[in-house]
């Protein structure tokens, strides 16, 4: 069986490469990666650590797919890339560092403590966007911040709404506040992030949660201000009602 791998290095500047192996272990892609390893090079650059789909480590591109490479089956002669929207460091791994900026932009963390008594209901609240293992599939994925790294994203979005549902956080207000500029009214619901996340996490869903509390916490719709500078109301400056502006 062949597994295909886009190799690069930064810091010896080098072209990228595609290299192609024959490997014995294809339960996982993982396996098959530390086969290619211990077997030809030992120099592949590759991240993983729980090996179990639970740290996220191991997110990669399989024929331009976001997966875990511990959570994959190897099929014969798939091309194996790092993931998108980030810069490659050395072969399948990249940098993280801007991803986690966004996180302090966004301030979605516990921001100030309230004295709340939580219950297992309000736990149960923001359980799902809690799962997050952050693996960066959405951002690979996301069209948007593809062309926009101001663009808070799918993961820190899903952040902030977990925090403004979390009744310890005593103001969330402040989360919607920093999330409304680069944030959720950039977002244009593609939903590829919510197909790419391997924790069944629903960015979209969430980003739509998100716009709804802001308008009820007396935030611009924004959305709705862009359709109507777009809109053309029919009416001409000069001779009035146009028939045809539409």
């Amino acid at each position: 069986m062949k597994i295909k791998i886009k190799r690069y290095n930064k810091e010896k500047n080098e072209q990228t490469t595609i290299e192609e192996y024959s490997v014995n272990h294809n339960e996982t892609i993982l396996n098959s990666l530390i086969e290619v390893k211990t077997k030809y090079d030992n120099s592949l650059g590759f991240r993983c650590g729980c090996k179990s789909g639970v740290c996220g480590s191991c997110a990669i591109r399989v024929n331009g797919v976001e997966k875990l490479a511990c959570k994959t089956h190897l099929e014969d002669e798939d091309l194996i890339e790092p993931i998108k929207n980030t810069e490659v460091l050395k072969d399948l791994i990249v940098s993280l560092h801007h991803e986690e900026s966004l996180l302090k932009i966004g301030h979605t963390f516990l921001n100030s403590n309230s004295l709340e008594t939580i219950t297992k209901e309000d736990e149960k609240k923001i359980d799902r966007q809690s799962n997050c293992i952050l693996c960066q599939s959405c951002y690979s994925s996301c069209p948007v911040y593809e062309v926009n790294k101001e663009f808070l994203g799918p993961y820190t979005l899903t952040r902030a709404l977990r925090y403004v549902n979390d009744k310890k956080e005593s103001a969330p207000l402040e989360i919607l506040k920093n999330i409304q500029t680069n944030g959720i009214w950039d977002c244009t619901l593609c939903g590829y992030c919510t197909i790419a996340c391997p924790q069944f996490i629903d960015p979209k869903s969430d980003i739509m949660s998100l716009r709804m509390k802001s308008v009820q916490n007396g935030f611009e719709d924004k959305s709705l201000s862009a359709f109507n500078s777009s809109f053309d109301l029919g009416f001409n400056n000069d001779f009035g009602f146009n028939p045809n502006g539409f």
